[in-house]
């Protein structure tokens, strides 16, 4: 693994994978903090809700008009509500011991696993995906994606864009932003109460790509720090807050005569407003895990990745547009058995069962409400693994090419795209660039591919780079 990330973060994120415990569980009656973060209404003022603090609230509905810049402008037509969820695979996962097995090559290539046949004719996947397999008719298995100036970051690929790169010089990626920036500004929240970008990753600086130049305001929320802190104080009811609404109310009308610039009836509204979203619980019932059956979760996979999943679908269902779930920094690094996250046999077996569940679980609930149209779902890494197994059982990293899946959208699903050679060392045919996701990703969101957003430098940015084009095979 790289040395971008400290040690520290490393053993934090392998504690959040090993733990039997749900990382999802209710952490007592406190609501949201102030001071933590600059971005969206959670973290910008809400302390002590009863009193519905008045810098607060304006600060939200500051940050919920910042949120909406660029979206439609008042008298168009609504648009449809579409959403997009990133699996991200932390460390690159292995694509010839996953979607792009080689069953025909020399054993040191092959490795360990044997292959299943999927619901598409010709396409077989690793034997430990059978889940996938039963639903291929329903997924793209992207096998050619250059992933040539990606490294062992998120930036890259998170970006969708090859000038986006890892140079450890204090200027990784160059000011570009990710995809999910770039939907938070041109696209926008599903739903006032929500933030447009919600990032679900333990290990955030290593897992997760932000804005970039594109500014504060477009950056992701730490979802995993919301999990369960939606609850009011203990001691405070309801009625009471509807109490001391009206309380505050009435003696903002006896000042009102006093204003001349009507400020306190615009502070009326934004009080209103605020206690909607806490009476009304949209926000709420977004992040609590609680209401999901046995079932369901069953479905998905009772562990950190299968977890994340389910809460991946309550928020796009209440209207987060982006979201991007990481089980654990750097858990798909196979090197081998005398690292970490070990080699191919050791290591990765035990964790494609969850992966396998978790995309089957994820693809089939939004099935089943409808919402698989409307949602395009990617899981993907940085990058690839060598074709030829180390002396330590384990694969290294590899950047002529890697594998990745897609589903929903309203895309042509049910093939494999591209194709590498006879041992997967290179790219044969059917070339797909990071340029190209972001494409396919924009156009899913009725995102202009010709937009631009303005640097520090006041220069003209594209959001798509280098001639990107959404991936013909699926429209």
């Amino acid at each position: 693994m790289g040395h971008s990330v400290m040690d520290s973060e490393r053993h934090s994120a392998h504690h959040h994978l090993q733990t039997a415990q749900s990382p999802f569980r209710p952490v007592g009656d406190d609501l949201i903090q102030v001071g933590r973060s600059r971005r969206w209404f959670l973290q910008t003022g809400l302390a002590g809700f009863g009193g519905l603090s008045l810098p607060g609230l304006l600060k939200l509905r500051s940050a919920s008009v910042q949120a909406a810049e660029g979206q439609i402008s008042s008298g168009e037509k609504t648009p449809e509500k579409k959403s997009v969820i990133l699996f991200w695979l932390s460390g690159g996962p292995s694509q010839i011991d996953m979607w792009d097995p080689k069953p025909d090559a020399p054993t040191e290539i092959r490795g360990p696993y044997s292959t299943i046949s999927s619901k598409i004719p010709g396409v077989v996947l690793s034997e430990h995906l059978p889940l996938q397999a039963s639903i291929a008719d329903k997924l793209s298995f992207l096998r050619a994606v250059d992933c040539k100036t990606s490294n062992h970051t998120p930036i890259t690929m998170q970006a969708g864009n090859p000038l986006a790169r890892r140079t450890d010089d204090n200027r990784d990626g160059q000011g570009y932003p990710s995809m999910g920036s770039v939907v938070a500004k041109f696209r926008g929240s599903n739903h006032p109460d929500l933030p447009p970008f919600v990032g679900l990753a333990p290990a955030w600086a290593a897992d997760v790509w932000e804005s970039g130049h594109m500014g504060a305001s477009y950056k992701p929320v730490k979802g995993l720090e919301l999990v369960g802190k939606f609850g009011l104080p203990k001691g405070i009811e309801l009625d009471r807050l509807q109490d001391r609404d009206h309380l505050r109310r009435s003696f903002d009308r006896f000042r009102r005569d006093l204003d001349g610039q009507n400020v306190l009836e615009n502070l009326d509204r934004y009080h209103a407003q605020a206690f909607d979203m806490v009476a009304g619980g949209h926000v709420q019932r977004a992040f609590d895990m609680t209401s999901e059956t046995d079932a369901t979760r069953d479905l998905y996979g009772r562990n950190i990745i299968g977890e994340k999943a389910i809460l991946a679908r309550r928020l796009v269902e209440a209207g987060v547009t982006y979201v991007l779930v990481s089980g654990a920094w750097g858990y798909f690094d196979h090197h081998g058995d005398s690292v970490q996250w070990g080699g191919i046999q050791k290591g990765l077996t035990p964790l494609l069962p969850s992966v396998d569940r978790a995309l089957y679980g994820l693809v089939t609930d939004l099935e089943q409400r409808g919402l698989l149209d409307s949602t395009l779902i990617l899981m993907m890494g940085e990058f690839g693994r060598a074709p030829v197994i180390n002396k330590d059982l384990g694969r290294d990293h590899w950047t002529n090419v890697m594998s990745m899946v897609m589903a929903g959208g309203g895309l042509r699903h049910g093939q494999a795209i591209g194709s590498t050679d006879y041992k997967g060392f290179d790219i044969q045919d059917g070339l797909v660039r990071p340029q190209d996701l972001a494409a396919t990703v924009f156009r899913h969101l009725d995102i202009d591919l010709a937009s631009h957003w303005i640097s520090p430098q006041g220069r003209p940015t594209p959001i798509v780079v280098e001639g990107g084009r959404p991936i013909p095979e699926l429209i």
